[in-house]
């Protein structure tokens, strides 16, 4: 079975180029044209990733998103996130709220297609030589892609699940800005380094160990400490 993609878009030239390139990437599409027929569209039967507009009618997408996130059972559906409005402030918002991705319009169809493949890839990936890694009072499970802190779940979405992943497995290790844009986000991403500091702010909101553990470099990037002896067995 294709992968299915529901794109929210109003504007009907720019759904048609994305339905078309994503068709004939291989992946099953849905349209929709604005964030009421979204959720409603979501709530029917969840897609497998989310292209959606900013400005839509009715309820615009960063509301979409934050409905989304605040709901467990469609929290962890991939959002890649499409504006009109290039300004870093937007970007950040629709980060902070949960988008895993961000494209400015005009865009190339091409990257949009590469950025889909890789939150997919990132997000269905398995990874069977260590399905569960510990980190002090967090836990988290790759296989079933859960992640819970002192044994109540947490809920992340894809990017900061994945993010989280790679800081547990390179704990110690100081991580650079470009170097997580690439390995987490898959690619080379163009819109600047701080959507890597939106997403680790969230981590330290969602999982308060990490206030302190997760030490920021001055002008390069992240670090995971090691945890004092104490607060590992807790």
């Amino acid at each position: 079975m294709p992968t299915r993609i529901l794109i929210v878009e109003d504007d009907p030239d720019i759904a048609h180029l994305v339905v078309r390139y994503l068709e004939k990437a291989g992946f099953a599409t849905e349209h929709v044209a604005s964030g009421r027929e979204g959720l409603q569209a979501i709530a029917a039967r969840p897609p497998d990733l989310l292209v959606l507009d900013l400005m839509l009618p009715q309820v615009d997408g960063l509301e979409v998103c934050r409905r989304l996130r605040a709901n467990d059972a469609t929290a962890g559906i991939p959002i890649i996130m499409l504006t009109a409005r290039a300004e870093e402030s937007e970007k950040i918002v629709g980060l902070e709220i949960g988008a895993d991705d961000y494209l400015a319009k005009p865009f190339s169809p091409n990257e949009l297609v590469a950025r889909v493949r890789a939150l997919l890839r990132r997000a269905q990936r398995g990874t069977p030589a260590t399905k569960t890694l510990t980190y002090g009072p967090i836990t988290l499970d790759s296989e079933r892609h859960v992640v819970s802190l002192a044994g109540q779940p947490v809920t992340l979405t894809a990017k900061e699940f994945l993010l989280l992943e790679y800081l547990l497995k390179h704990r110690g290790r100081v991580l650079s800005r470009d170097l997580l844009l690439t390995d987490v986000w898959g690619y080379r991403y163009t819109g600047g380094t701080r959507t890597v500091d939106v997403h680790v702010r969230r981590l330290r909101e969602k999982l308060p160990v990490l206030t302190e553990a997760l030490v920021t470099v001055k002008q390069f990037g992240y670090k995971l400490a090691d945890l004092p002896a104490s607060r590992t067995a807790s």
